[in-house]
């Protein structure tokens, strides 16, 4: 999958569940609006008392599982950080531009980027049953 195909795939599934683990090891999942930039970074919006923002924070690898119709689905695993300043504007803005009318910038939000350094495209449709396992870009 080419990055580009990433950011479309994205961009078009547009939700997608995040799994944490809090300090003691326990996971936690939440279905989350999931924005991308051009160069594949995703990012989601969430309460800043959310369970998964306390879990980001004090372990900042995270899976993600975007898409899930017609039974194709991307696995993801990386780096996520809360953004602070001038990069959780920026990165607010392009939220806001794939989900406009989103409270992503109001002050009781975080905005959470997350950096995929592995992925799996599964395709389980009869006619293109396909699996792919990378390292990304």
């Amino acid at each position: 999958m080419t990055r580009a195909e990433f950011v479309a795939f994205v961009r078009d599934a547009r939700h997608g569940v995040v799994a944490t683990v809090d300090e003691n090891g326990n996971p936690e999942a939440a279905l989350v609006g999931l924005a991308v930039t051009d160069e594949a970074e995703v990012i989601f919006d969430s309460l800043n008392d959310a369970r998964k923002m306390r879990n980001v924070r004090g372990h900042p690898r995270v899976a993600l599982v975007i898409g899930w119709d017609d039974g194709v689905s991307l696995q993801v695993e990386g780096s996520a950080d809360v953004l602070s300043g001038a990069d959780r504007d920026e990165y607010g803005e392009v939220y806001l531009s794939q989900f406009p009318g989103a409270r992503a910038l109001d002050n009781e939000f975080a905005i959470v980027r997350v950096v995929p350094q592995w992925l799996r495209y599964y395709d389980a449709r009869p006619a293109s049953a396909r699996v792919v396992e990378a390292e990304c870009w």
